[in-house]
């Protein structure tokens, strides 16, 4: 996403006034997921690797600002193992994810990194000790895995966010919206009412709608398609994003999805960065991602918001799965917050 089209990121209850008819109204619905205890001083948020590889010295820079927030940090057994691309073998990652899930010590998981290993052991994941004590998990991109099985078969929240491996080197030196993306982590942990806004782009569709937020990745929702970790998006507001495709490539994962139904029955639909793989010479696709994704929802009524603030690209902010959010896309931009 350009930076220049960004409005704003966190918003406070100031700001919002500005949105007509932004404020609560009665036909907002109350949350049906779980919600994690929200964490306090001295609580502990463990760091884990279930995906690609990762070293300690590279997460140090997150460890650092989650204790200056007031944290303590667990550093899983994977952090600094490697299987080739794998933050160890399916075992180790399995091992040090269940851990974690189990220790009632733990207030929060972080995943370190995305990349690609979660689908290769989700099944095998005991989630029965993680019901009882909920906590909040924490990543995105390939994390998207964890996020719709627990929003499919937990119905537990989850915070859609940078990693481990976004943090800053140097807090100091850091870009103001590195430091706010990274920040938006935090506030989502203690409990913050979370609200982005973003601005107005032609090819919206206008609407105020309320319901649950889920989403992710668009080609691992695409993937998860018919499995144990599908995504339910009925009445849901969903939010996707991707990096690394072909035009024609998000063309068919968003024709499946549709063939699926998975956008027929939406309350919103949130259209984050796309960072799209420049077409072969002769191999032109002739369609951009907002023609892409218009084409697939034409018949449908729901409101549509197009370069929002998530994705693979630093104005990713943290969002919150499972939980219940308004969203608005009017003549002014786009709006969404959590109630």
């Amino acid at each position: 996403m350009n930076r220049k089209h960004f409005l704003s990121s966190f918003i406070a209850a100031a700001v919002v006034p500005s949105f007509k008819g932004f404020a609560n109204t009665p036909d907002e619905k109350p949350l049906s997921f779980k919600i994690p205890p929200y964490l306090k001083q001295g609580d502990t948020i463990g760091i884990t690797s279930p995906a690609g590889y990762i070293t300690l010295e590279q997460i140090q820079p997150s460890v650092l600002q989650m204790q200056s927030w007031g944290f303590h940090i667990k550093i899983g057994s994977t952090i600094g193992k490697r299987d080739f691309t794998y933050g160890g073998t399916d075992e180790e990652r399995l091992k040090d994810l269940q851990q974690m899930l189990d220790d009632p010590n733990l207030k929060a998981i972080m995943c370190a990194r995305g990349g690609y290993g979660l689908v290769r052991i989700i099944d095998q994941l005991d989630f029965s000790q993680f019901t009882r004590h909920p906590k909040w998990i924490i990543g995105f991109s390939d994390i998207t895995v964890l996020h719709c099985h627990l929003a499919k078969n937990l119905g537990i929240s989850s915070i859609h966010s940078k990693m481990c491996n976004s943090f800053p080197d140097d807090w100091t030196k850091a870009e103001p919206i590195q430091i706010e993306t990274i920040l938006s982590i935090k506030n989502a942990l203690i409990g913050e009412q979370m609200g982005y806004i973003s601005a107005y782009n032609v090819n919206n569709k206008l609407g105020k709608v309320d319901g649950i937020l889920v989403g992710g990745n668009l080609s691992i929702i695409e993937t998860l398609a018919g499995s144990n970790s599908d995504l339910d998006t009925k009445d849901k507001i969903l939010f996707i994003e991707d990096t690394g495709e072909y035009l024609y490539s998000i063309d068919r994962m968003l024709w499946n999805l549709k063939r699926c139904g998975k956008l027929k029955s939406l309350k919103g639909l949130i259209i984050g960065g796309f960072k799209v793989k420049t077409d072969d010479p002769g191999e032109e696709f002739g369609k951009t991602v907002y023609e892409i994704v218009l084409e697939k929802v034409r018949e449908y009524n729901y409101p549509v918001a197009f370069d929002f603030p998530v994705g693979h690209q630093r104005n990713n902010f943290a969002l919150k799965c499972g939980a219940n959010h308004v969203l608005e896309v009017n003549e002014n931009g786009s709006v969404l917050r959590t109630i």
